[in-house]
């Protein structure tokens, strides 16, 4: 694999495999330079698909491409028989199948990683704020409720890199609509320069929503500046930052 991709830091399964690209190791250039894997960003085609092949070969598996909506839908990739089509509308997807690899795209939203103890299954989720108000990792957490290795003290998550709490300005409906879930969720904003706007801590509200669920093995992006895309230009596509932007990803699967 490329050494400028991030090998998540988690106690997973030996069985298991997951990792986060950056903006190194492909052929996109311009706004998309370098590996960009969104074909719906206005990037070439053809360089699109190289990106993706180029992470195909690297990790020996078939990265599946949802067409992320900023929903709660969950999609299980549980066919094994060759490569599994792309564009399913649905912000998470979870499989126990060897093969598929779970992958989110990202730009600034929360890319979520998730496996159970035995490395039965493993899941992926794509968290923007709406998503994450919305409960796309409770939707995503119920995929382990069977199997061997069910319940959230089996289950591990990993936070990928995203908008970090210095850069994300949101207006009082986004706080409003997770203090509506869980009063506790205020302790997640702080009053932003502009007047009646709010930073919010997108891993934060990530982490509480999982200790909800019962999920206190969570890993990786604790909010610090190294995690933010929009502060680190040279390694992140950020949406926020830039308005035209490519998208990396974060995937989990097995072996």
């Amino acid at each position: 694999m490329d050494p400028r991709w991030l090998v998540p830091d988690w106690p997973a399964s030996s069985n298991l495999r997951a990792l986060c690209t950056t903006r190194g190791g492909g052929v996109s250039t311009g706004r998309y330079e370098s590996l960009n894997l969104g074909d719906h960003v206005g990037d070439e085609p053809a360089h699109v698909a190289a990106n993706r092949a180029r992470l195909r070969q690297a990790i020996g598996a078939q990265p599946v491409f949802l067409q992320q909506v900023h929903g709660n839908g969950v999609v299980a990739l549980e066919s094994g028989n060759g490569p599994l089509p792309d564009g399913a509308a649905a912000d998470a997807c979870t499989t126990t199948a060897i093969g598929p690899a779970c992958t989110i795209m990202v730009a600034d939203c929360l890319p979520v990683l998730f496996a159970d103890a035995s490395g039965h299954r493993v899941a992926a989720a794509h968290a923007g704020w709406r998503g994450l108000a919305g409960g796309v990792l409770e939707h995503t957490f119920k995929s382990f409720e069977t199997g061997p290795a069910r319940g959230a003290a089996n289950v591990i998550a990993w936070l990928g890199p995203c908008i970090g709490p210095a850069a994300f300005e949101v207006g009082p409906e986004v706080k409003a609509a997770f203090e509506a879930h869980a009063p506790e969720a205020a302790n997640c904003f702080k009053p932003a320069p502009a007047p009646g706007k709010w930073l919010a801590d997108l891993p934060a509200l990530a982490r509480q929503r999982l200790r909800a669920a019962g999920i206190e093995a969570v890993y990786g992006n604790d909010g610090g500046a190294d995690w933010c895309t929009v502060g680190n230009a040279s390694r992140f596509f950020s949406h926020r930052r830039d308005g035209i932007s490519g998208r990396f990803a974060a995937l989990v699967w097995k072996v």
